[in-house]
């Protein structure tokens, strides 16, 4: 980060990491010329099988039959209710306490201090991705959208996800559009209109920091030297993207099941003390976050079933987390 005199502020239309240019020598150099990067082995593969078993255990914790080895199991029925075949983030799942381990690991927290040059940080309570491949009774499509809001401008956030299986070119992973995110100021000043995707949130959620992308937008960026690749992982491998990157999940045509926990951290000085108190309050009643820790703190509906709230939704973990001082930090409740 180059040397100023005064530190950047969120939502000013400067990048909140600034680069002069300096050479790493490690994941930062990608992270800084391509909006993204993959830093190996932030977690054993013994961590890795640990949280993978936590995440099966939490998915049969419902009772409702769902087998890892019986794919007649892996349906709607047998599952709780998840978005995109597997994304969880209901049921107070984003306080679990292997979340919690998982985001207090030790590489974990020094890969955002270090991308951050701050130990002094906030993280989202965000949820975890268990997507079973031939899931009979899944409709699945392609949704190449960005995190960040068209009115935000320059490098605000930043997310990462922990693998905890082997990803190869035909499991479920992620897929990013390498560059995009340097081209992100320029495509919003030609077009700003949406995709009417199936899983495009209704207009009275104010979802604020998610644009969804037309085919015609990914050739935009592909014109402009842009490629899309699916980034292949093996357990314990932590991938960051600046949110303003195109990406989306891919869905697995292999026999894996793919096991992820995404994390996302930001330093806790960009958050203004009506978010920190409303993230706090929100830590306290085990409530889920968007992927932003520092701002976009909005409360997460229930999940429903049928048209119904679910009525096996939980308004607290299974297993509670060990609070420590540290997580107290994390999730704004204990000031630095």
């Amino acid at each position: 980060m180059a040397p100023h005199a005064q530190e950047p502020l969120p939502d000013t239309g400067v990048d909140l990491i600034r680069h002069d240019g300096t050479v790493y020598g490690d994941w930062r150099d990608d992270f800084h010329r391509d909006g993204c990067a993959i830093v190996k082995n932030v977690i054993t593969p013994e961590r890795a099988e640990y949280y993978k078993k936590k995440q099966i255990e939490w998915l049969q914790s419902f009772g409702r039959g769902f087998d890892p080895n019986d794919e007649s199991t892996w349906t709607q029925e047998h599952l709780p209710v998840s978005f995109k075949g597997g994304m969880y983030f209901a049921y107070s799942s984003t306080h679990e306490k292997f979340v919690w381990e998982a985001r207090t690991e030790p590489k974990v927290l020094e890969t955002f201090s270090k991308l951050w040059e701050t130990d002094e940080l906030l993280c989202s309570f965000d949820g975890m991705n268990i997507t079973l491949p031939r899931q009979k009774d899944l409709t699945w499509s392609p949704w190449p959208h960005c995190d960040q809001s068209p009115e935000r401008k320059g490098m605000q956030c930043v997310q990462g996800l922990l693998n905890y299986q082997p990803n190869g070119d035909n499991d479920g992973g992620l897929i990013l559009m390498k560059g995009s995110s340097k081209l992100f100021d320029a495509f919003f000043r030609e077009q700003q209109e949406q995709d009417d995707h199936e899983d495009k949130p209704p207009e009275s959620e104010n979802f604020k920091d998610l644009f969804i992308f037309k085919e015609k937008d990914v050739k935009w960026f592909e014109d402009r030297g842009c490629k899309l690749e699916k980034v292949n992982l093996e357990p314990g491998d932590l991938v960051l993207w600046d949110s303003r990157t195109m990406h989306y999940a891919c869905f697995p045509q292999g026999e894996r099941i793919r096991h992820v926990q995404y994390i996302c951290m930001t330093p806790a000085k960009f958050a203004n003390k009506k978010d920190l108190e409303l993230k706090a309050e929100m830590f306290k009643t085990w409530q889920g976050t968007t992927h932003w820790p520092h701002c976009n703190i909005r409360k997460q509906g229930p999940p429903m079933r049928d048209g119904e709230i679910d009525p096996q939704n939980r308004t607290e973990p299974l297993e509670k987390p060990e609070v420590t001082d540290r997580i107290l930090q994390l999730a704004a409740v204990k000031a630095y």
